[in-house]
């Protein structure tokens, strides 16, 4: 599972014109998933991104977490994070979860994140998304469940 976390002072995502999912202060997290993704590589990913210390703190240190500051949770499923363009100029998404494995890993994932209390509002699978986002800071991570990076 990979995922491209933004802080945001606000987020939304539009399907055909509608939004479908909005947030204020938060993060926006877009999700690539494989195959073999199942529920350890799921809580850990949850646990690092609801975890992360990137809000700042009353000294203005990046101290707290999603869950310190109140943060709402905008996750956006996105297969193009498993796209490979070492090679040639096409990128290849052979290492992507097939659809319908990662639709079901998606909202298996969606369920464990609004277990947790945060507010969490979500993209729509195999949808077209205008994606939206003041991000705050800027403040972008990487997280990758096989520590590539």
């Amino acid at each position: 599972m990979r995922a491209v976390v933004q802080k945001v002072a606000q987020a939304s995502v539009k399907v055909d014109g509608n939004t479908i999912g909005e947030i204020g202060k938060g993060l926006m997290v877009l999700l690539g998933m494989q195959e073999t993704d199942d529920e350890k590589v799921m809580d850990y990913m949850l646990d690092k991104i609801i975890h992360l210390r990137i809000f700042e703190d009353e000294e203005g240190k990046m101290n707290l977490s999603l869950k310190d500051v109140g943060g709402e949770l905008l996750i956006v499923p996105n297969f193009t994070l498993y796209g490979d363009a070492r090679k040639g100029k096409r990128p290849s998404y052979t290492k992507a979860a097939p659809p319908a494995v990662a639709e079901e890993i998606y909202n298996t994932f969606i369920k464990k994140a609004k277990a947790t209390g945060i507010k969490v509002e979500q993209g729509q699978f195999q949808s077209h998304m205008e994606v939206r986002l003041l991000n705050d800071g800027p403040v972008t991570i990487l997280i990758d469940s096989d520590k590539t990076f």
